[in-house]
């Protein structure tokens, strides 16, 4: 974490551009030679990390170049008005190609950064499909030089990380081109459910507190039940809803995921579901990582599960948890544009993502993929209203008041917890806002257009946090078979994968004409305080600084899905229904 932290937001608006205003003249190369990005000085904010000195320099790096879009205000525009009933527009949405032609940087662009990256000597310079991002290989010292900073190694908490100490610059000639620049430190990484949210079902779990009897009276909430796919879909009131057997989804992970096919084999026959066609798409080297198996076991088992089938599971898998591998992942669901919707179940204190550029980089994938029809959801966090302080989860008002990346994206669906009681025949009875759920008000991103009518004015035009949740706390679980053996997960790893699976359903209902949900969802509200229809409105429990009110709110959103319910509301654009 950064000292930052202590700023008011203005005051970290100033603090930025003064580090700014020294562009250039840290390497006694005259001033107009060279020009910031967004990428700023992140080894100056490490907290609980002692300076080792200068990076080695024949450290390999991976760096990604962001190139910006054109015409972005017209591409905004073109999203409202697709989603907008009364513009002719509506229900359309735009290809790959199309944005390629039409937003996408220009090939000269793209050749400028090529050339320079190569003058610079990187080797194995790739260029993303959509054109938004140049990849490239090089040394640290190579790296270094190519934006005129300096890359120190830090020993924090137990690991060792390297970052970048001042702001990362390029020649002015790639000025209006060049945002970002990712991978100059490896300290901004999201992170996913900790294993302290995971346990043996059967085991002394949640305190103990007893699964739901069956016999229970009627109408009683029970504590401690955990769900199954089936469970969740009786729960959240499928009904005669579709499955989604006719959308493609996807799910962002990392690592090695063979295991996490075989345990998703294992759950479709406990849980006598169908087997669902899988494609792993490889974004980056593939890495041995298997520390994340149990989210991503998570992610595939509940967005499936809640589903009951989808047309096809493709899994985008990158290198790392790091803010530079995650873009090109998000960036790569964007550009291929053949599923209609994913889940992120990662997120880091948005503070980060502001200084090394991804949130600059990553915002734009997010709008291409809304102009294309496909929405992300992506979990609000597990520490209440706060950020994490030196790891730690679950526990409201641990750190600054700050809200969870990339769920503060505006063309990102955020997801809250609840904690989802039924009844002793398997229907909803209630829920209430989970205590560690993530929720606030963004410093660095704006609101959108749709959030006008539902969500309170003291977010004074910043985007509100969640827009929606489903059931995220340990006492009412997930069940998932990680190793081939049941566990209860919790978290708001849960409520994202949830969501992903419903919208699936909702997509299938409608041909796939939906487009971005974030629209959709809030076309139902009537106004602030105001129950939205086809939600459950949450109206008890807190998450620290927030509690559940009437309508929209910081814990919940809009509150959580009756899916038959939504089904029947929501548009059917172009004859989509």
């Amino acid at each position: 974490m950064s000292p930052i932290f202590g700023l008011s937001r203005g005051r970290i608006a100033a603090f930025s551009l003064a580090l700014l205003s020294l562009a250039g003249l840290r390497s006694g190369v005259a001033q107009t030679s060279w020009v910031p990005t967004a990428t700023q000085g992140v080894g100056t904010m490490l907290v609980n990390a002692t300076n080792l000195g200068q990076l080695p320099s024949s450290t390999p790096l991976r760096i990604a170049v962001a190139l910006g879009i054109q015409n972005k205000s017209a591409l905004q525009q073109l999203v409202q008005n697709e989603n907008t009933p009364s513009s002719p527009l509506y229900g359309t949405t735009i290809t790959p190609t199309q944005f390629l032609s039409n937003y996408a940087p220009t090939s000269a662009q793209v050749q400028s950064v090529v050339s320079y990256l190569t003058s610079q000597g990187f080797t194995n310079v790739q260029v993303e499909p959509n054109n938004l991002f140049v990849t490239g290989d090089a040394t640290a010292a190579q790296a270094s030089a190519a934006f005129d900073t300096s890359i120190n190694r830090f020993s924090q908490n137990g690991t060792t990380v390297y970052a970048n100490m001042t702001t990362a610059e390029v020649p002015a000639s790639l000025s209006g081109i060049v945002i970002a620049v990712l991978g100059l430190n490896n300290a901004s990484r999201m992170n996913i459910v900790p294993q302290s949210e995971i346990c043996v079902a059967g085991a002394a779990c949640a305190g103990g507190l007893p699964i739901c009897a069956p016999g229970s009276p009627a109408g009683s909430p029970c504590v401690g039940q955990f769900f199954t796919p089936q469970g969740f879909q009786q729960a959240y009131n499928v009904g005669n809803t579709p499955t989604g057997s006719g959308t493609n989804i996807a799910i962002i992970a990392e690592g090695d995921l063979s295991s996490v096919i075989t345990d998703l084999r294992y759950a479709e026959s406990q849980n006598n579901l169908p087997q669902v066609p899988v494609k792993i798409v490889q974004v980056g080297l593939a890495s041995p990582d298997v520390s994340g198996v149990d989210e991503w076991d998570l992610d595939t088992q509940m967005s499936t599960g809640m589903a009951e089938t989808v047309k096809t599971l493709y899994i985008y898998d990158t290198t790392s948890l790091t803010d530079s591998d995650l873009a090109l992942a998000f960036n790569r669901f964007a550009a291929q544009d053949v599923a209609k919707a994913g889940s992120a179940s990662l997120g880091e204190c948005e503070l980060f993502p502001y200084l090394d550029g991804s949130m600059v980089a990553d915002d734009q994938t997010f709008l291409e993929a809304a102009a294309q029809g496909q929405t992300m959801f992506a979990s609000s966090g597990d520490t209440g209203a706060s950020c994490a302080v030196a790891g730690t989860n679950g526990v409201p008002d641990s750190g600054p008041p700050l809200v969870n990346y990339p769920a503060s994206s505006p063309y990102v669906v955020a997801v809250g917890g609840t904690d989802l009681f039924v009844n002793s025949d398997g229907s909803y009875n209630n829920e209430t806002a989970w205590e560690a759920g993530g929720g606030g008000i963004s410093q660095f991103e704006y609101s959108p257009y749709w959030q006008a009518v539902a969500v309170p004015s003291n977010t004074a035009g910043d985007k509100g946090v969640p827009d929606i949740a489903m059931d995220a706390g340990l006492e009412t679980g997930a069940l998932v078979y990680i190793n081939k053996t049941e566990n209860i997960i919790g978290g708001t790893s849960v409520s994202s994968p949830l969501s992903l699976g419903v919208w699936a359903r909702l997509e299938s209902a409608r041909n796939n004409k939906l487009g971005f949900a974030s629209p959709n969802l809030y076309s139902l509200a009537t106004g602030v305080l105001q129950a939205v229809p086809g939600f459950h409105d949450i109206t008890a429990g807190c998450n620290g600084a927030y509690c559940a009110t009437p309508g929209w709110d910081f814990t919940t959103g809009l509150g959580t899905f009756n899916v038959s319910e939504i089904n029947q509301l929501l548009p059917a654009p172009n004859g989509g229904k």
